[in-house]
């Protein structure tokens, strides 16, 4: 998209001036729509991910945004099982400047280029286990009807208008940058060359007649939605950050190229001379998957959350929900952003070398081992660094050794001969924590257990709702070392299933801890769905029970039935997860023999 400021807007004689009356929508944002999306998400969710541009293969960038929009959509259908309450799209973005360019100089047409590119994506997706219920292309039919409708509407109510500008154009943002954000620096034959300061890219000065957007009259209606909604954008940082930017003026957008230079994309309807700019174009999708223009589209959109990368903030927080108040709608529910991945503290680039392949880490970490850690070392504040040692120590310990050998110990053959739920003995650990009695053996650590476990769930929706993905799970992994704790303090293969006196004990220490393990399971459903399955499965939890709504923890402490209390363990699905230190030193060895 383009940005004005950077840019000498020449209006031709007779075009009118800018003025909030020219246009029917009102003078004034209400925050209404905003309160009534809040009870409409209870039953019903949209989650998108950025479409993701098809000149360069997919990186574990690209997966972390899918990753973080399908552990928010898996953590709804926990809360909502009904399969028609959420929706998930994803997909490629295949128009502009760009795509041209990157097809020509690999001697493709711009269709091969767009075809090879969007099967690496699809296929990455599949192999992480993105669920997205819509895999969007914008070369798409259904697209290019919803984008010229979108246009048509913008047109009508007399946002746009034709104007000539001049600027510094940048083809690999796809954007015009202002000249404070251009500079210069010597090129391989010594010359200076303009450059975008923060990307390196060059920048080639243009000047053209397209189609202009009247942004400007947008700036307090924006102001109005974000005040008035302090979560809109989370985290809070880049929602104060794009109240910074609407302190400054907000010049009018310029929204389509000449199709002389630009003519991969959509035309403008009725005016072949000109291309709907590629960043219009984009964003449109997120209206096309869920049927805009038809009516069913109205249902969905109050309801939809955006993922979205920190660089293409601006596009979605300023000039997306411009766009939709101009043709009439309310902006996103909420838009979800995260930051980068640096590898080895440096940023990934084709020049360095250092571009990690996601589908090597799948294979190489598993692929929810990989989930895993993205998701438990990602803050979305600030930008993580990637590095191989830090993937095999955070695994090994979370998941190899904390998690999976508590579950191996508490359904090992020598501790738990039955294969059972065993049954909680109320005598030996009472409601009721201060007791005193010959049979009483809990401690003071052990309620503060069931208690962090009790409250585990609600803790880790709120941590879904903030956007906190990292937090949820490092909750879950504190109450994994709390549980392992319990069971090293009281060693239930020192205890004699024979004795009158050890059995009631032992089996509630069991018992105990395999409802912590039920817990744990059923909320790492989102992050590592093939692990908790195999967990629950090996627990004999049934996909029926695997639900938030059926998740009652230790029920019989509580003085109610468990259903799972006597039930047969499921069979044995070894190792939980193998620890991978072990695996690359083996790889290593077959590699040198």
């Amino acid at each position: 998209m383009v940005q004005i400021s950077a840019l000498r807007l020449l209006r031709r004689p007779g075009t009118r001036g800018v003025s909030l009356l020219e246009y029917s929508t009102p003078r004034h944002y209400s925050s209404a729509p905003l309160r009534a999306r809040d009870d409409a998400r209870d039953a019903r969710a949209f989650f998108t991910t950025p479409i993701f541009y098809v000149n360069a293969a997919p990186h574990i960038g690209h997966l972390y945004s899918a990753l973080l929009a399908d552990a928010l959509c898996r953590h709804h259908r926990l809360r909502v099982p009904s399969a028609a309450a959420t929706r998930f799209s994803t997909g490629t973005d295949e128009h502009g400047l760009k795509i041209q360019q990157a097809a020509a100089a690999a001697g493709l047409a711009p269709t091969e280029l767009c075809d090879r590119v969007s099967a690496q994506f699809q296929q990455l997706f599949r192999e992480a286990g993105i669920s997205s219920t819509d895999f969007i292309r914008t070369t798409e039919v259904r697209h290019r009807i919803a984008v010229q409708h979108f246009w048509g509407l913008l047109k009508a109510r007399g946002l746009l208008y034709k104007g000539l500008y001049e600027g510094w154009y940048c083809a690999s943002e796809e954007c015009f940058l202002p000249e404070a954000k251009v500079t210069r620096q010597p090129s391989s034959s010594g010359n200076s060359c303009p450059v975008s300061l923060e990307s390196g890219h060059p920048v080639v000065w243009t000047k053209e007649e397209n189609y202009i957007f009247r942004l400007s009259q947008f700036r307090e209606p924006l102001q109005q939605w974000l005040r008035g909604d302090p979560q809109a954008i989370t985290p809070e940082p880049f929602h104060h950050a794009v109240l910074q930017w609407l302190e400054e003026e907000l010049p009018d957008l310029s929204v389509s190229r000449r199709s002389s230079h630009l003519h991969w994309g959509i035309p403008v309807p009725g005016d072949d001379s000109q291309t709907i700019y590629v960043w219009l174009d984009a964003l449109v999708n997120y209206l096309t998957v869920i049927g805009y223009p038809n009516a069913e589209f109205k249902s969905w959109w109050p309801t939809t959350s955006h993922i979205i990368g920190k660089d293409i903030l601006k596009f979605h927080a300023i000039y997306w929900p411009a766009l939709l108040l101009g043709a009439g709608m309310s902006p996103p529910h909420r838009i979800y952003v995260h930051s980068h991945w640096t590898v080895c503290g440096q940023k990934m680039s084709k020049s360095l070398g250092n571009v990690v392949d996601p589908r090597t880490c799948l294979d190489r970490y598993t692929v929810d081992g990989f989930r895993y850690f993205l998701l438990r070392q990602g803050v979305p504040n600030w930008d993580c660094d990637y590095y191989d040692e830090k993937v095999v120590k955070l695994l090994d310990s979370e998941l190899a050794d904390a998690l999976g050998g508590l579950l191996n110990r508490c359904t090992a053959n020598r501790i738990n001969p039955s294969g059972t739920y065993p049954v909680f003995c109320t005598t030996c650990f009472p409601s009721e924590p201060g007791l005193v009695g010959p049979s009483v053996r809990a401690q003071a650590e052990d309620y503060a257990l069931v208690n962090a476990v009790a409250t585990l769930p609600k803790q880790v929706a709120d941590h879904y709702d903030n956007f906190q993905i990292y937090k949820a799970l490092e909750a879950v992994s504190s109450c994994v070392r709390q549980t392992n704790g319990f069971v090293q303090r009281h060693a239930p293969w020192k205890l004699n299933w024979e004795s009158p006196v050890d059995a009631p004990w032992l089996g509630t220490v069991l018992h105990v801890a395999l409802e912590c393990l039920r817990v744990f399971g059923t909320l790492l459903q989102p992050v590592t769905p093939s692990l908790a399955d195999k967990l629950l499965s090996r627990l004999g939890v049934s996909a029926t029970e695997r639900g938030l709504g059926e998740l009652c923890f230790l029920p019989r402490f509580y003085g109610h039935p468990c259903p799972f209390e006597g039930r047969r363990l499921g069979p044995e699905t070894g190792l939980l997860f193998p620890r991978l230190d072990q695996s690359r030193a083996w790889l290593v060895k077959a590699h040198r023999t």
